[in-house]
């Protein structure tokens, strides 16, 4: 069995504070520019050669980041400029085990003090055991983000075949109509909390921003009315358009169970054959980027579009054999998105099953 020896987190990695950086020097380079939320841009000098790991020192604190070759440390960030002969990876790893935030300084700004996470204590193996579990988690880690890349691929190839069908080789006939022409606004409202026992698949704005991964909860937990989300459907999100674009589009498999948060706005189409077309014209980035320049509100982080600026948008009235022609072609990259996605979901519960086990000296490899 392997040993695993105790020590100080500052025993076995050295980090350091990041460097400031003028937003202006990080528009061009060939090395990322590591902050606390991952590469915020790209500069022409590092400070660290690869591999290297940080945490989010201000921001968002305490979350780990691996970068395979040089890149420049943010001031935003802690990163490791020594690992002491122990594995990159491996201490990658190790660390999305912490739960920094316990740590942060209680200033105005919380912030962590690398003194502080250098005192930590911390159980590892030997560093031939540390690269076999490296390498087991980032098998799984490189699975997901090659299923990551390949539907990003298949996203492109359907917007690119939208492209051509329906702006390309429009028709001259194709009279002008109304997204309210192809599509209904779904507004079926529910408390959860008056079913407190019930289970509920939650498409929440954190739930999309976190790889539109829905979360199970029960009513009691979650706060405000709700929409009843159907299958085959288009949740548009009216927060904040100009910043964030999330557009999810729903197939055939949305459980009966589905709710969403009411900053999403529900466009179901009146045939089921529209949803792809429907899906294809909002998301078009200049039909999407003229219904997100209409947002309005006193916050400037919370700006919101009128719902009606989605449904009253212009669409043109497609005949149904072109739409069905083109859902031929398209279908298919939906559906392989749709179970790559469910792959990857599959994946990452995987990977976060085994990485405290593993991290923790369970498994003996």
């Amino acid at each position: 069995m392997t040993e695993w020896k105790e020590y100080k987190l500052g025993e076995i990695v050295t980090f350091q504070r990041g460097h400031d950086l003028p937003k202006d020097k990080m528009i061009d380079g060939d090395f990322p520019v590591a902050g606390s939320n991952g590469i915020i841009g790209y500069h022409n000098q590092f400070t660290k050669e690869g591999p290297g790991v940080t945490i989010g020192r201000s921001g968002n604190i305490g979350i780990p980041h691996y970068y395979p070759n040089a890149y420049w440390a943010h001031n935003t960030v802690l990163y490791i400029i020594d690992f002491k002969g122990n594995d990159a990876k491996f201490m990658y790893y190790l660390l999305k085990t912490f739960d920094f935030t316990q740590l942060n300084t209680g200033s105005a700004v919380p912030s962590l003090n690398r003194n502080h996470i250098h005192e930590l204590p911390v159980s590892i193996p030997n560093v031939s055991t540390q690269h076999r579990i490296a390498s087991i988690l980032s098998s799984l880690d490189d699975k997901i983000d090659l299923l990551h890349r390949e539907n990003a691929t298949l996203e492109q190839m359907a917007e690119t075949l939208f492209r051509q069908w329906f702006v390309v080789e429009a028709k001259e006939e194709w009279e002008e109509g109304t997204i309210v022409d192809f599509a209904k606004h779904c507004k079926d409202s529910i408390n959860p909390q008056k079913h407190p026992n019930n289970v509920f698949q939650h498409y929440s704005i954190p739930a999309f921003d976190d790889g539109k991964k829905p979360t199970t909860e029960t009513g009691e937990n979650i706060q405000s009315n709700k929409y009843l989300v159907p299958s085959n459907c288009i949740l548009f999100s009216k927060l904040n358009p100009h910043k964030d674009k999330r557009v999810w589009l729903m197939l055939d498999d949305v459980p009966d169970n589905a709710i969403c948060s009411t900053e999403f706005q529900i466009v179901k189409p009146s045939n089921p054959e529209y949803l792809y077309f429907l899906y294809g014209w909002l998301t078009n980035k200049e039909n999407y980027d003229e219904i997100a320049s209409g947002v309005g509100g006193t916050s400037g982080s919370h700006q919101r579009i009128d719902p009606k600026s989605i449904f009253s948008f212009s669409c043109p009235n497609v005949d149904i054999e072109t739409i069905r022609n083109y859902n031929n072609k398209v279908e298919p990259l939906f559906y392989k998105i749709r179970n790559n996605q469910k792959q990857i979901q599959t994946l990452i519960q995987t990977r976060d099953g085994l990485l405290p086990r593993l991290m923790g000296g369970e498994i003996t490899l």
